[in-house]
């Protein structure tokens, strides 16, 4: 028979009517006086939940004779002080029903819905663990955690509020749990809780835990920091006194409340440096809430005015968060008798969110849980949560856990030293790369997914462990664009591609006003400094460039006409007095018989100008043939054939566009030309058309066969990449020679 309730009076019934049942009533009666930011409907809701949790206990005590339900409404009275939805304090008090009631999650959902019954649920297997080892332990809890943090992170505060409870009752358990169970809490808990931002539970759960695990070592340091607190009472009263008297002063209005290390991270820090008591010398601090963002950087100020800031001890935390959504400034000050006393600077939110982390989403009554900030928040959280990796040394199956669908907006990945990388699902191994450095990713030339090579438009999945392969003369290539997913990526590749395009241009544009300048007479391009500084300022006035630079890369690009802004830069030269040759004007401007209006100076092409030079794809024109050059508006030089109808049709329409190239004796890499070879078809003939190109020394870089359905005689087209006319000629000699080849020719257009 449960508890009866009337108008928030709680009435034990006759079964319960002793000191023990009164203790559990006047229990859920302050839980009651929290529940003031709820409805009605919501509180009748919770009563109608504390009421199946009390019958579904009765009879059961703890180990304090205490009656159970008091440790589920204390579990449920913390998660109101996070101000937690109703649902979550139904679960709360009904969290230990299906593992110690024999209550099953069916009842549940005829009781109170479907997502008080999966809170529950998901409570239930957290505790429902039985492994060889510890680690096994840690590592599968750790897993279930993700997993149910990823469908409802109220999951993991209820749990933390469980823990909390247990922990601070932990002296009634026998001594021999409590190494176990406070190991546990050390290596497991508090760290979830300090990623999910709950810094007050993560600290109290670090003590309490301390306490237990090394009680002696507890007591000394306990002493030890009250002896110390007493005696330096005066120097931190005097602190507070000119800090706020500063900050009157200073006409800003702001809280200051003083703080003290943690006995754990005091410990912590003489173990791990190897000090005693008494050369820790932070131990006490400030925390300052300021109006606004703005005032924590003013305020940082007048502090530092005040006292002497620490070198090194500076940390705009405001400015880039911690991974857990953590804002303050940190900053050391030499205060009163060289004593270190540290200070941080927040405001009134910024507080919330550095004391209640994940719960300041409740704290702050948002009315829409599946708002931006919740999803952002949920995946900041989640990120943080599996840094921990890093620190717990958990069982080696740990990984493939963790390659279970964890988030359903994230994926997990894993660099070959296990640190976690977090990516938008549908992100490829170029996010990857660009995620890891941007020098990285701009150097990219092939992946490894699990050991295995993949391509590098590969999508990851969870768990995949990624070895990215650099090489240091690797560029991005614009292909690149088509596939990657994140913004940071697609910049990167954006900003490398604009830099080259601009510094390549600006080469070629040097070249093509060089060689109009020799056709004015004048031999080499002046220096931009010295005696020509006021021509190239009266040049740039004429272009509408800002520097000299910016006019030669426009020229690159075929934004200018060389031999236009050579006539102009000519003039003006000649105004400082320098003459032009008349002789180099002759060699040049009539010497091969070209016209003026086309002669620009021959520019010389080898295949390493990179982007401000293309070779047209209506030709594709190699080393050996006849090739013109047409400056396209903002696209560079176009290279095409000379007899390219596209080529002729654009001399005619911009016949003043077009300067003359030629091919360098020796060009650097080899080219793209299609060939179409007229096979009779059979069975293997495409291999065998395939080794004929091979043995010519060609690489083949694409084959296209058509859509039609092949018939006697079918047409193949090779894109291959070949040095000059002679090795093409090589390769057509090569396919005529195979079997079942009926023609062999370069295609043209």
């Amino acid at each position: 028979m449960s508890t009866e309730v009337d108008n928030g009076t709680l009435q034990p019934s006759t079964q319960q009517a002793h000191p023990a049942a009164s203790a559990a009533a006047a229990s859920f009666a302050a839980l009651l006086g929290k529940l003031d930011y709820l409805s009605p409907a919501d509180i009748e809701s919770i009563r109608q939940a504390y009421r199946f949790a009390d019958e579904a206990h009765l009879g059961q005590l703890r180990k304090n004779g205490d009656p159970y339900i008091t440790h589920p409404i204390a579990v449920a009275a913390q998660c109101a002080e996070w101000k937690l939805d109703a649902q979550a304090l139904m679960a709360a008090l009904m969290h230990d029903a299906i593992e110690d009631c024999g209550v099953t999650k069916e009842d549940l959902v005829q009781r109170f819905g479907s997502p008080v019954a999966d809170l529950v649920d998901g409570l239930t297997k957290l505790e429902k663990l039985e492994f060889d080892t510890r680690e096994q332990n840690q590592a599968e809890s750790f897993r279930k955690m993700l997993l149910a943090m990823a469908k409802d992170v109220r999951v993991i505060l209820i749990k933390l509020a469980d823990r909390t409870h247990n922990m601070r009752t932990m002296g009634d358990m026998p001594r021999s749990k409590w190494k176990r169970i406070s190991s546990e809490t050390l290596e497991i808990y508090a760290p979830i809780a300090h990623r999910l931002g709950l810094n007050f539970t993560y600290r109290e759960l670090q003590d309490l835990a301390f306490r237990f695990l090394h009680p002696w070592r507890y007591e000394v340091l306990s002493k030890a920091s009250n002896k110390s607190r007493s005696r330096r009472r005066d120097l931190i009263a005097r602190v507070q006194r000119e800090v706020e008297a500063d900050f009157v002063r200073h006409g800003m209005s702001v809280r200051i409340m003083g703080r003290e290390k943690t006995l754990y991270s005091i410990y912590r820090k003489m173990d791990s440096k190897h000090l005693s008591f008494s050369q820790v010398t932070d131990i006490y601090g400030f925390r300052i809430i300021v109006p606004e963002l703005s005032d924590c950087y003013t305020g940082l100020g007048v502090l530092h005015q005040l006292y002497k800031p620490l070198p090194g001890k500076f940390r705009d935390y405001v400015a880039i968060p911690k991974v857990n959504g953590y804002q303050s400034l940190h900053t050391t000050l030499i205060g009163p008798f060289g004593t270190n006393i540290e200070f941080q600077l927040r405001t009134h939110s910024m507080d919330v969110v550095a004391e209640s982390g994940v719960a300041a989403h409740w704290l702050y009554k948002a009315s829409d849980p599946d708002s931006d900030t919740s999803q952002r928040l949920g995946t900041q959280w989640l990120q943080s949560l599996l840094d921990i990796q890093q620190e717990t040394h958990d069982a080696a199956e740990f990984w493939d856990h963790i390659k279970i669908d964890l988030f359903p907006d994230a994926v997990y990945v894993f660099t070959p030293k296990s640190k976690i990388m977090a990516l938008p699902r549908g992100a490829t191994v170029m996010d990857f790369a660009y995620a890891i450095h941007s020098d990285v990713g701009n150097h990219t030339v092939s992946a490894r997914i699990n050991g295995e090579q993949r391509p590098l438009r590969t999508e990851l999945a969870n768990g995949d462990v990624v070895e990215i392969v650099t090489a240091e003369k690797a560029e991005p290539n614009p292909t690149w664009l088509s596939f990657v997913k994140t913004g940071r990526a697609r910049s990167k590749i954006r900003h490398h591609l604009k830099t080259a395009a601009q510094e390549k241009s600006h080469d070629l544009g040097e070249r093509m006003l060089s060689q109009a300048l020799r056709s004015e007479g004048i031999a080499t391009l002046p220096a931009e400094d010295g005696p020509y500084q006021a021509s190239w300022e009266k040049l740039l006035r004429f272009t509408g460039n800002k520097t000299r630079d910016e006019l030669l890369a426009d020229i690159g690009m075929g934004k200018r006409i060389a031999n236009m802004v050579g006539k102009k830069l000519a003039v003006l030269l000649a105004e400082t007095g320098l003459k032009p040759d008349a002789v180099l004007i002759s060699t040049e401007r009539y010497g091969s018989g070209h016209n003026e209006s086309v002669s620009q100076g021959v520019v010389t092409l080898d295949g390493s100008e990179g982007s401000s030079v293309q070779y047209a794809p209506c030709c594709k024109p190699i080393p050996g043939d006849r090739i013109v050059g047409y400056l396209g508006r903002g696209e560079g030089l176009v290279v095409h054939a000379d007899d390219c109808p596209t080529g002729k049709r654009l001399r005619l329409r911009d016949g003043e566009r077009f300067l003359e190239v030629e091919w360098a004796d020796e060009p650097v890499r080899q080219f793209d030309t299609t060939v179409v070879v007229t096979v009779t078809n059979g069975k293997g003939v495409l291999a065998r058309v395939a080794a004929s190109i091979a043995a010519a020394e060609a690489d083949i870089t694409h084959v296209d066969m058509g859509d039609e359905p092949a018939q006697t005689a079918t047409d193949i087209r090779f894109l291959v990449a070949v040095r000059d006319r002679q090795h093409l000629a090589d390769v057509l000699r090569n396919l005529k020679r195979t079997t079942s080849v009926i023609k062999a020719q370069r295609y043209k257009p």
